[in-house]
């Protein structure tokens, strides 16, 4: 298999024998031998001073569709490569691998069929630690898709009909993961948070697509798992929110690695992609709602829930730089896989870290990017019912109605209410606020409501990510009381 011209080609011999020799180090052999049969039909020698470039991403995994999903249907990263070959006169061909995770990317970068690949912050040094043992599949760690540094892009759910409100009431249950994958980090890491451990529950390690399904059907009695799934599950009205992975208090992120032979071999490649990835998110900023139809038509995941994570204040930040906090994250990452076995105590992690295209693309303006902790796509307006501006990210809130190609922001959730109770001519298609507390964007018929009679009547309703979350708050202030979504919004009205 070519991975870059053909005067590195490999005999298809000496290809297998890799993948047998390496395989077991990785996954079960099975994984992997689903994973590489299905690139293996898409390489193949290309003749000339062609270069093949094979990228692995998670197409259903919305943050990192900047350096995927969007990026392969916008072409962006094929313009990139166009503009680098008319400096170098060399052509080339990208072949896009979809994984459903990053165990299987992993193993197929050991094998040397992957060059470039997103993955979460957990799969990430994994993947840097095991590639490592081999000159020609050793990775390093280039850029970020998207974050969130609260850690809210991993979640935990629950049956509607289930009983639990903290993670305590999960012992002895079952409970949908993807072993080695950020969810699972973030769930044995809450889980210790809490005096527990895995031994305190049955683990299924399931793909999350499968794990989805085991929810509605029944069949485990949680699911935790990374983004999108969790808010996936909650809009299909199939589970509600149990755990909110930011109260871990650690970022969570999803990055780019890319094969250090590859890359020291093609440096205008990988500035290619990490120009690609610029212009996404671009895109992403000044068209969230549009991408994120966009990326439903592609991927079959409601547009709803894509701009929930990827819209403004969305649970999702774009950005290239590796932020220091990341960096420090990475270090108790490192400790919980060193326990796991899945890295080596000895991996160096600013070893694995190269920025220099991150760098190079961002020119002048790399400092201020990696310094910025404020999401890059803050959601403004002006609330026409309250007549307060919207900028607040600790209060403000959107609906989008159906039948709109835009959605409407509101000063404060209790704002947002109102605009509801007042239109009644139009459905609404998904309405968004921040949790009270913690600022996590929520769908608001899925959020658990206090109101206060005493405050202010833009101030009165809040909503919370968890039961958990809004008793804790109740706790603290005696004078608030539970209320359900339909309720609130019958008592709000632009008479009060």
């Amino acid at each position: 298999m070519s991975k870059s011209t053909t005067s590195q080609g490999r005999s298809s011999t000496a290809s297998a024998s890799r993948v047998r020799s390496r395989g077991r180090l990785t996954v079960a052999a099975v994984t992997v031998g689903a994973a590489l049969s299905g690139m293996l039909s898409g390489c193949g020698v290309v003749g000339g001073d062609t270069v093949t470039v094979n990228v692995g991403y998670q197409s259903k995994t919305i943050n990192t569709v900047n350096a995927g999903t969007l990026m392969r249907d916008r072409g962006e990263f094929e313009k990139a490569l166009s503009d680098a070959g008319k400096k170098t006169g060399t052509k080339y061909r990208v072949v896009w691998q979809d994984f459903s995770s990053g165990a299987p990317l992993t193993a197929a970068m050991i094998a040397t069929h992957v060059d470039i690949g997103s993955m979460g912050d957990y799969p990430l040094l994994t993947n840097g630690s095991k590639t490592r043992k081999y000159d020609d599949a050793a990775t390093e760690f280039v850029a970020t898709t998207g974050y969130n540094l609260r850690g809210s892009l991993n979640q935990v759910v629950v049956p509607n009909s289930s009983k639990a409100t903290t993670l305590a009431d999960l012992k002895g249950e079952s409970v949908s993961t993807s072993l080695g994958s950020a969810g699972d980090g973030m769930f044995s890491t809450a889980l210790q948070k809490a005096g527990m451990s895995t031994d305190d529950v049955h683990v299924a390690n399931q793909d999350p697509s499968i794990g989805a399904a085991a929810i509605e059907g029944g069949q485990v009695d949680a699911f935790a798992q990374f983004v999108p799934w969790p808010q996936l599950v909650v809009f299909r009205n199939q589970g509600r929110l149990l755990y909110d992975g930011g109260d871990n208090g650690v970022p969570t992120f999803h990055g780019v690695v890319t094969r250090k032979q590859f890359a020291g071999a093609h440096p205008e490649v990988i500035s290619a992609f990490v120009t690609a990835m610029s212009k996404t998110n671009d895109y992403l900023r000044t068209q969230p709602l549009q991408a994120a139809q966009r990326l439903s038509k592609i991927t079959g995941i409601e547009p709803e829930v894509a701009y929930l994570y990827n819209g403004p204040n969305g649970l999702v930040s774009f950005d290239l730089p590796i932020k220091q906090q990341f960096r420090e994250s990475l270090q108790q990452v490192k400790k919980f896989l060193v326990k796991r076995k899945s890295v080596t105590k000895d991996f160096d992690i600013d070893g694995f870290i190269n920025e220099s295209a991150v760098r190079h693309t961002l020119g002048a303006s790399y400092t201020a990017h990696r310094d910025n902790l404020a999401n890059p796509t803050p959601l403004t307006g002006t609330d026409d019912l309250c007549r307060l501006p919207v900028g607040d990210p600790a209060t403000a809130s959107e609906v989008w109605f159906s039948g709109d190609d835009h959605t409407v922001p509101a000063a404060t959730p209790s704002c947002l209410l109102r605009r509801v109770a007042d239109t009644t001519s139009r459905t609404p298609r998904a309405v968004y606020v921040p949790d009270a507390v913690t600022g996590t964007k929520l769908f608001a018929d899925h959020a658990t409501w206090l109101v206060d009679p005493a405050a202010p009547v833009t101030a009165r309703y809040l909503p919370f990510a968890t039961q958990a979350g809004a008793a804790d708050y109740q706790r603290s202030h005696p004078g608030t009381t539970p209320v359900d979504y339909r309720t609130a919004v019958s008592q709000s009205t632009t008479t009060d």
